[in-house]
C-alpha cells in the first residue's frame, strides 16, 4: 500500500500489497467534462418507486446485484531487486579467519510482492478499468470474475496506463460477451446522495458497502501535478477496493475507488472516488490510443485571492489570473495576456488554477474553444485553438536548445538510482553543440543538470522556464553530475 503525507493522516492507496509501506506521495488526478458513451446494462425492473426515484428499501440489493458480476478481483505480483547490505565484519581478517564466510555473496537479490485490487468490466469485449497503482509496475497480473472465472497472464492484455489521473485499463480474452456497469454523469452527483461500493477490501470478495457523498472537488489531496477533483465518501473502501466503482442508487457509475485519508491505514470515514466523467475519457483514450492525449494553452496561471480581485477591479472572486504566457503557444496565438482573469473556458465557468488545469487537459487537442477574461474592467471573449503536449515539448526543446546549445530529456529512474540522488527530478543532456555555452563550460553528453542559482530543474519545462526569464548573456551556477564520476559539483555558465 502506497502513502502520502495528509496533515496528521496519510493518503494511502486502496490497493493491498504484501510488502512493507512504502512511505510515498500517492498520486491521483482529474479530466472532466468529456464523455463516452458505452453501451447500457438493461435497468433491473422493481428497482424504482413512483416518479422514477429509488426504492430506498430495496436499492442497495438491486445495485449490488445488478454489477457484482460486473466487479472483478484483482491479483499482481511484482519482482523487486533488493540489495544485499554488507555485514559489519566483511572486512575484519579475525572474523573471516575462524567462521570462513563464502568467498562471493551476490550484492542484490529479488524478491516477489504480492497484491491485490479490484476492477471493474466496461463493455463486453472484456475492457477493465482499474487504478493504475494496481496494475503499474505488475510482471504478472491475474483477473477473477464474480463466478470463479479466472483468467490468467496470458489470457490478460494491458492496454494502457495514465499516471497522471492514476486510471489504467486492461483486458481478458473471454471469448464470450462479459456482463458490465454502466456509467453515470458524475457532474450531477449531489452532496448527501446515497451510494454504494463494491470491491475486495483485503480479499474479502464482492464487498458492498454503502454511504454518501460527503463532498465534491476535493483538490489538493495528493501529488500536485497529478489531475484532482475527487468525490469523498463515507462508504467504507479499504485496501483492496481500488478500482473499484462507487454507484449511485441508479446502478450507475460515478466514480472509480482510489484512496483514504487515515491515520491508522484503514477505513476511518474519509474517501475519495475519480469522477467517472474523467475516468471514462481517460478509458476512451487509453483504449483507442494506448495513451491520453491532452489540450495545452502554453500559460502560467495562479490563484486570485480576494486582494488580486480588488486590484484588478473585479466584483467577484473567480477565475485564475495569468501571470506569464509561453511565445508562440495558443494562448498567446489568442491574444490573452499576462494579468488577463480567466473567469470561462468552453462556456465552463473557471473558478480555481485547478479547474483551467483540468479543462484544458480533458479538452482534445484542435478544439477551438471562447475563452471568457477579465480584462480592464470589463469580460471579453477570445478563440482558443487547443495545443498539444508535444507542440510544448517542441518549443520547450526550442527554447533550451537557443539558450544553452544543446538538448534535455528528464533524469530515469535507473538514472536518479546510478547517481544516488535523493529526489526524483534533474535533466539529462543529450545532445550538445560543440559551439554553445554548455560544451564552453565543459559539458558533455550525459551528465545530468540538477540546479540552476538556487533553483531545482525538476523537468524540462522547468529548465525552459527558468531560462527563459532570464536576460541574454546572464552567467548562473549550475549544478551538474558528470556522467563519467557520478560527482557532483557547480559550474558557471553563460547563457545566449
Amino acid at each position: 500500500m502506497e502513502e502520502g503525507s495528509f496533515a496528521e493522516t496519510t493518503i494511502s492507496m486502496t490497493s493491498s500489497l504484501g510488502r512493507c509501506r512504502i512511505k510515498r506521495t500517492a498520486f491521483m488526478a482529474v479530466l472532466v467534462v468529456l464523455f463516452l458513451p458505452l453501451r447500457p446494462v438493461p435497468a433491473v425492473h422493481g428497482s424504482e418507486g413512483d416518479g422514477g426515484q429509488p426504492n430506498l428499501t430495496t436499492a442497495i440489493q438491486q445495485v449490488a446485484k445488478q454489477n457484482i458480476p460486473a466487479v472483478v478481483h484483482i491479483e499482481v505480483s511484482e519482482r523487486e531487486e533488493i540489495a544485499d547490505p554488507p555485514t559489519p565484519f566483511d572486512d575484519d581478517p579475525f572474523f573471516r579467519y575462524f567462521f570462513e564466510p563464502p568467498k562471493k555473496t551476490p550484492k542484490k537479490f529479488e524478491r516477489e510482492l504480492r497484491g491485490l485490487g479490484t476492477g471493474m468490466i466496461m463493455d463486453p469485449e472484456g475492457h477493465i478499468l482499474t487504478n493504475n497503482h494496481v496494475v503499474a509496475g505488475a510482471t504478472r497480473i491475474e483477473v477473477i470474475l464474480a463466478d470463479g472465472t479466472t483468467f490468467g497472464e496470458e489470457s490478460v492484455k494491458r492496454i494502457g496506463m495514465d499516471p497522471k489521473t492514476d486510471l489504467a485499463v486492461i483486458e481478458v480474452q473471454a471469448g464470450k460477451a462479459l456482463p458490465h456497469v454502466r456509467f453515470g454523469d458524475s457532474d450531477r452527483a449531489d452532496v448527501g446522495e446515497w451510494v454504494v461500493a463494491i470491491g475486495h477490501p483485503r480479499g474479502l470478495s464482492q464487498t458492498v458497502t454503502q454511504g454518501i457523498i460527503s463532498a465534491k472537488h476535493r483538490q489538493g489531496i495528493t501529488d500536485p501535478s497529478t489531475y484532482q477533483d475527487f468525490l469523498q465518501t463515507d462508504a467504507p473502501i479499504n485496501p483492496g477496493n481500488s478500482g473499484g466503482p462507487l454507484l449511485n442508487l441508479r446502478g450507475e457509475v460515478i466514480g472509480v475507488n482510489a484512496a483514504i485519508s487515515s491515520s491508522s491505514g484503514g477505513f476511518e470515514g474519509i474517501g475519495f472516488a475519480i469522477p467517472s466523467n474523467m475516468a471514462v475519457h481517460v478509458a476512451h483514450e487509453l483504449i483507442s490510443h494506448g495513451k491520453v492525449e491532452r489540450g495545452w494553452m502554453g500559460l502560467k496561471t495562479q490563484p486570485l485571492t480576494p486582494q488580486l480581485a480588488q486590484s484588478f477591479k473585479l466584483n467577484f472572486q473567480k477565475g485564475t489570473l495569468v501571470g506569464d504566457i509561453l511565445p508562440g503557444g495558443p494562448a498567446d496565438a489568442a491574444g490573452i495576456k499576462r494579468g488577463d482573469i480567466i473567469v470561462a473556458l468552453g462556456g465552463k465557468e473557471i473558478a480555481t488554477t485547478e479547474d483551467l488545469r483540468n479543462y484544458v487537459a480533458s479538452t482534445p487537442v484542435a478544439t477551438q474553444v471562447t475563452a471568457t477574461v477579465w480584462r480592464e474592467g470589463h469580460t471579453r471573449d477570445l478563440t482558443v485553438k487547443m495545443g498539444s503536449q508535444e507542440e510544448e515539448a517542441k518549443i520547450l526543446e526550442s527554447t533550451v536548445k537557443d539558450r544553452l546549445g544543446a538538448t534535455v530529456r528528464p533524469l530515469t529512474p535507473n538514472e536518479t538510482e546510478k547517481y544516488d540522488l535523493d529526489s526524483e527530478g534533474g535533466v539529462v543532456v543529450v545532445w550538445i553543440d560543440p559551439a554553445g555555452p554548455l560544451a564552453q563550460a565543459g559539458f558533455e553528453e550525459k551528465d545530468a543538470i540538477l540546479q540552476i542559482e538556487d533553483e531545482a530543474v525538476d523537468s524540462v519545462e522547468g529548465l525552459a522556464e527558468l531560462l527563459g526569464e532570464m536576460p541574454p548573456h546572464e552567467k548562473v551556477i549550475v549544478l551538474v553530475v558528470d556522467h563519467s564520476t557520478n560527482e557532483t559539483g557547480f559550474v558557471s555558465v553563460e547563457v545566449r
